[in-house]
């Protein structure tokens, strides 16, 4: 079995780094890949958007199966492509990418499922949208209606603040063509939590419950980033949450997919808000959440491969996932200045010591090599120390140990991951 991974950032290092040491898998490819995974994997330097690309590597190597990472290929419709050409994918089609490619489309959805969300309102019109926030009142959500890289959702305190928001993606073009219509929402108040599962179009499988942290301070403050930690399980999801969520959000979503002719096969991501009225859909994700993806993979001690294979196969019914009992929480160190400007080709000391940690994997999200063979950074968000613990609060222990072993000129990280959890497990 070949498998192609479609990216380059942490997330794809977790799936491979999950597929490459699977029963069944006899070599993996990654497109374009990374230093980091091309210790595991063939990179090749077609990029992630180039879907031609992508549908022709498939076919010139033999691929068996290609597992789509970042929204923006899916998006381009991968999907349609590939299975015009009788290439096997894990991802949904351009028309079920829509979920997360424009929040407008979502919101038609839920409501036509019946599934709980904000209300809301939508324009091109910067006048119409200042309008609507002084209908929904202050705390209200602004957000671009596109794909704008986990960033295009701003938290208002106040009309001047939703003012400026407004003009800078309607007026100022900040999000660019995703910004050119947004979504004005009421605020929903409560903890945020990720669902995400897996789907045939028929049989939803839920994933281990997972939470992540986007805010890039500590106490959740400061502006909203791809995100700056994870840990799963999520305690706020309990067993019978979980059950209620699949039931009243996650199989409505699919049979209104379905209904409209869309066979949606892949990851369904839902954010949710856990309000005092139940949870309510934030937004819909087509693909694994990063950092998400890195505790979970670290969780999943069936085949992944398994998992996907019957999915594309529409053969989900059935499958039963064995998952790690322990925790495993993931803090995401970034560059400093993230989620704005930041520097890039800082060498980075340690990644090798925090390696051998026992329980503790480190992924990486952007970093390179030097002329000198040096790890140095290339991204915003560089590494996510990733650790498995009994218990969330050793979980986290391990993984800050971890983080302490690694350093580089001006890293950043979040020192209070799984904070909530950990709150919780303390009673």
């Amino acid at each position: 079995m070949r498998v192609l991974v479609v990216g380059s950032g942490g997330r794809e290092h977790a799936l491979v780094w999950k597929l490459a040491g699977e029963a069944g898998v006899d070599e993996v490819l990654a497109a374009p890949g990374s230093a980091a995974i091309a210790d595991m994997a063939e990179c090749v330097p077609v990029a992630a958007d180039d879907i031609e690309g992508l549908a022709g590597l498939a076919s010139e190597r033999g691929i068996d199966l290609t597992v789509v990472g970042p929204e923006a290929p899916l998006a381009a419709g991968i999907g349609d492509l590939f299975a015009e050409r009788g290439l096997d994918l894990f991802g949904p089609s351009r028309e079920g990418a829509r979920l997360e490619a424009s929040k407008a489309f979502t919101k038609s959805v839920l409501t036509e499922a019946g599934v709980p969300t904000a209300a809301y309102g939508e324009t091109a019109e910067a006048t119409e949208a200042k309008d609507m926030v002084r209908r929904f009142g202050c705390p209200v959500v602004v957000k671009a209606d596109g794909l704008a890289a986990g960033k295009g959702v701003i938290i208002c305190t106040d009309e001047a603040e939703a003012g400026r928001a407004i003009d800078g993606m309607l007026v100022d073009g900040s999000f660019g063509q995703a910004g050119s219509r947004v979504l004005v929402e009421e605020f929903l108040e409560g903890e945020e939590a990720s669902f995400m599962a897996v789907t045939d179009g028929r049989s939803v499988l839920p994933l281990a419950s997972s939470q992540d942290h986007k805010p890039v301070f500590d106490g959740d403050r400061g502006p909203n980033t791809g995100g700056m930690g994870a840990y799963s399980p999520a305690p706020v999801l309990t067993e019978e949450m979980s059950a209620s969520i699949v039931g009243r959000i996650i199989e409505p979503t699919v049979a209104t997919l379905a209904g409209r002719g869309i066979d949606f096969r892949g990851v369904l991501y839902a954010g949710l808000m856990m309000t005092a009225d139940g949870p309510k859909v934030l937004e819909y994700n087509v693909r694994f959440g990063d950092p998400e993806c890195q505790p979970i993979m670290a969780r999943l001690r069936s085949s992944l491969l398994d998992i996907m294979q019957a999915t594309v196969a529409g053969e989900l019914a059935g499958v039963r996932p064995e998952w790690d009992d322990r925790d495993a929480v993931c803090v995401v160190m970034s560059s400093g200045g993230y989620p704005g400007d930041y520097q890039k080709g800082k060498t980075i000391e340690g990644i090798e010591r925090a390696a051998a940690l026992a329980d503790v994997t480190v992924f990486h999200a952007g970093t390179a090599r030097d002329d000198n063979g040096r790890w140095v950074t290339a991204g915003g968000r560089v590494l996510g120390v990733t650790a498995l613990g009994q218990g969330v609060g050793e979980a986290a222990t391990a993984a800050y140990a971890g983080v302490d072993s690694i350093s580089w000129e001006d890293a950043h990280w979040r020192r209070d991951i799984a904070h909530r959890a950990i709150a919780r497990a303390r009673g």
